[in-house]
């Protein structure tokens, strides 16, 4: 089970990396459904590729600001590449193996590396300061707001001057005694906030000037017994539409809350390690089987469900237009309908996973593989 290979502290043969792939091999309801032909209703074209090294264990997650793309990989390279036709901007080497990436707000790209390094580039690429955090940083940097702010695996928030390096605030969150090894984003909320989801299953807004916290919401409680089953963690970023955030946990809930108050709007029983996905009319998430489900943006209801691609390890989605756009093990990137979840479209890359959301820029659907290529796809 490739999902459990993210836990971060081993116990017994069900929490340890080496274990757990052989422990899922025996396993048959965890095979990866094959996939099966269809008849495409979108055309989908490649448009370019680059590359930018691979991952290794981390997961890197490219960013969009405006016509550029930005996306770093474990050797230290950072680049920003032209999302229209992929051609490199700028490209740097980070002396140090990089963790998380990549944050930027077009002026400046920050990326997190080994040891809790923070790195921020310039607007050329240049280095322009240097930092640490005490804990390990495996989720991208967020910048903007004139803040470069980092997170480490344990849910603690730094946030840094973006222009000096200057600590501005420290977050403490709760500890808990086992959390998920995952991609935990943020999100800011207009120029006041960040929203952040941690483990244990709160969500709250961090107010940016202070640090201290506008509110805290559970959206999901730990449950069960053993301190593997009452692992209750946050996955993904929050995502924001107008005044409505929505989140999702492991072992947990898919949910929406108001984002000025906390105030949950709908909840739904619901378990993902990967993240959530939000626009004004869907929200959709693949669980921990790679089961997807739309659900209504407004109240929750169920929109559709799809097994078909069952235990593919899918990525972060993306809502595209009529599409709802997802990564799996293999490399291919499958568009499904968003009215019923049938298949209208899909794509192979190099191979290796897609485990990062795919981003949009401009109308160019951007990828990056565990191998490091970035893909750039033109729907039709």
């Amino acid at each position: 089970m490739n999902l459990l290979k993210r836990i971060a502290v081993p116990v017994a043969c069900a929490m340890t990396v080496l274990a757990m792939t052989a422990c899922s091999s025996k396993d048959e309801r965890r095979i990866p459904t094959p996939l099966t032909d269809f008849k495409p209703a979108l055309t989908v074209e490649r448009a370019w590729k680059a590359d930018v090294g691979k991952a290794g264990r981390y997961l890197f997650s490219p960013v969009a600001v405006g016509d550029a793309v930005y996306a770093a990989g474990k050797n230290g390279t950072v680049a920003k590449i032209d999302g229209k036709t992929g051609k490199e901007i700028w490209r740097t080497k980070v002396h140090a193996d990089l963790t998380a990436g990549v944050g930027s707000d077009g002026t400046m790209t920050a990326v997190g590396a080994e040891r809790g390094g923070v790195y921020v580039l310039d607007a050329n690429g240049k280095l322009l300061w240097k930092s640490n955090v005490p804990g390990e940083i495996v989720s991208p940097p967020l910048v903007g707001n004139g803040l470069v702010v980092v997170r480490t695996i344990d849910g603690q928030i730094s946030a840094f001057n973006a222009a000096t390096g200057e600590l501005k605030w420290v977050y403490h969150n709760r500890a808990v005694p086992l959390n998920l090894r995952v991609s935990a984003g943020m999100t800011f909320a207009a120029d006041a906030a960040v929203l952040a989801g941690f483990p244990g299953g709160g969500l709250a807004a961090i107010n940016l000037k202070t640090g201290d916290d506008y509110w805290q919401a559970p959206v999901s409680f730990p449950k069960g017994v053993t301190e593997v089953e009452r692992i209750n963690d946050v996955t993904g970023a929050p995502t924001l539409v107008g005044a409505e955030s929505c989140a999702v946990t492991f072992q947990g809930k898919i949910g929406c809350f108001d984002a000025n108050s906390g105030r949950p709007i709908w909840e739904k029983p619901f378990s993902s390690a990967s993240g959530v996905a939000q626009d004004s009319g869907t929200v959709a998430a693949a669980d921990d089987w790679s089961v997807v489900t739309a659900f209504a943006a407004d109240d929750g209801r169920q929109l559709w469900r799809n097994d078909k691609l069952k235990n593919r390890d899918l990525s972060v989605p993306l809502l595209l237009g009529p599409s709802v756009v997802f990564g799996d093990f293999q490399g291919y990137v499958h568009f499904l309908s968003r009215d019923d979840g049938s298949f209208v479209a899909r794509v192979k890359t190099d191979g290796s996973a897609i485990t990062a959301a795919p981003v949009i820029v401009g109308d160019t659907l951007v990828v990056q593989t565990r191998d490091g290529d970035l893909y750039g796809f033109r729907p039709r």
